[in-house]
Formats: C-alpha cells, sequence, structure tokens
C-alpha cells in the first residue's frame, strides 16, 4: 500500500461509497490507480447472461485498476462496492510521477503487480487441472498461507460458498458437496454453516483423488 500522504500530495482524492455503486467498469478508459481504505471491493468480468468471474474480493490495503501503457488503456474489468467503502483514487499520470520519485515504493509496487500475476497463474492452473475437491483445497492453503479471505483469530473462511463458485467457475452445488466431503474426511469443520479451518491448514498432498 503506498503511504496515503504520498497519494494525497499528488493530488489524490478520498472517496467513500455505498454498497453496489460501481467504480468503474470493464471496457471504461482506465484513468485512475485505486487504493482500498476501508471495506471490500469485488472486481469480477460479467457475461452477457449476468454470470460473474470474480478475479479478487479486494480488502483494506489491496490496490486495484490497471496501469495502462498509452492513452487508449481500457480498464479489463467491472469493480463493484461489496459493502461500504472508502478509497483513494489517483490519475496515472500522477502515480507514475509519484513512482519516478520514490523508487523504494516503485519497487514494492512492481512486486504487488507480481504476486497479483502469480496468483492469476496459480489460480488458472489448478482450475484447469485439478478436480473440484483439490481446487478447493488448494485455494484456501494459498489464502492462509498469505493471510488472505481467512480470519486469523477463529480461522473463519471468510469467502461464501457463491463467491467461491464466481472465484472457480465451479457450480455453486459443487462446492457445497465438495465441502461436506472435506468435512467427512475431518479437513475442514463446518459450524452454523461457517467454514473453518485447522490452525496448520488443510493437507492437498494426501487427497489428490
Amino acid at each position: 500500500m503506498i503511504p496515503e500522504e504520498l497519494l494525497l500530495a499528488k493530488g489524490a482524492s478520498r472517496r467513500r461509497l455505498e454498497m453496489g455503486e460501481i467504480i468503474f467498469r470493464e471496457g471504461g478508459p482506465s484513468n485512475y490507480y485505486y487504493q482500498l481504505v476501508s471495506g471490500m471491493v469485488r472486481w469480477s468480468n460479467f457475461k452477457s447472461d449476468g454470470e460473474e468471474m470474480l478475479h479478487h474480493l479486494l480488502q483494506a490495503g489491496d490496490v486495484f485498476g490497471e496501469f495502462p501503457n498509452d492513452e487508449s488503456c481500457q480498464y479489463t474489468a467491472t469493480a463493484v462496492a461489496e459493502t461500504p467503502c472508502e478509497l483513494l483514487r489517483i490519475n496515472v499520470d500522477a502515480l507514475a510521477e509519484l513512482l519516478k520519485e520514490h523508487p523504494d515504493v516503485h519497487l514494492e509496487f512492481t512486486k504487488l503487480v507480481a504476486e497479483q500475476l502469480r496468483y492469476k497463474f496459480f489460480l488458472t492452473d489448478i482450475i484447469c487441472t485439478y478436480s473440484p475437491k483439490m481446487v478447493l483445497l488448494k485455494l484456501i492453503n494459498y489464502f492462509n498461507d498469505h493471510g488472505k479471505y481467512i480470519c486469523e483469530d477463529c480461522k473463519r473462511l471468510m469467502l461464501t460458498r457463491q463467491q467461491l463458485a464466481n472465484m472457480t467457475g465451479l457450480r455453486v452445488e459443487t462446492i457445497i458437496r465438495t465441502f461436506k466431503q472435506l468435512e467427512r474426511e475431518h479437513q475442514i469443520h463446518i459450524i452454523k454453516g461457517k467454514i473453518f479451518i485447522p490452525a496448520d491448514g488443510i493437507c492437498s498432498a494426501s487427497c489428490a483423488s
């Protein structure tokens, strides 16, 4: 996360949005970089029939919006406020100046972009290669290892079954059935409909079926 004072000094504006508000749409000109201060944002593609492909469920501290390499660059996905949220928005030209002036920030920014690319390659690989069971096991372990979408205190998975379906392309019914199988195998715990994982994660190596 780029320090707020640097963004504000370069002309960033602070915006507050209500749940369901559109931040930008796929195909729109990508003139701004966004940094989430509080709340959650969905970054998704939507098919003509309304089906959603969820790329990221962004949390406080996450960044989003493409960094264009020419003036015709467009957003490749749509960003929607999942909850009431607050964000910082800065023009990409001002962001480019900021990164040039602060090489240390530029380096961290580059690392972030690289990590996002690694995640997309990881997700594409497991979806194309593995069974639904292994997709969920590997995905949950990834979230646990990277401190994403899992409560640090109680180890509850903070994603709904619908969000996981939108993220993986699996049917909600498949997600539900697979979680029940994992509970029978003592890989996870389901308490009042909530998914909890062991403190040390779940074992995917022995569950290749």
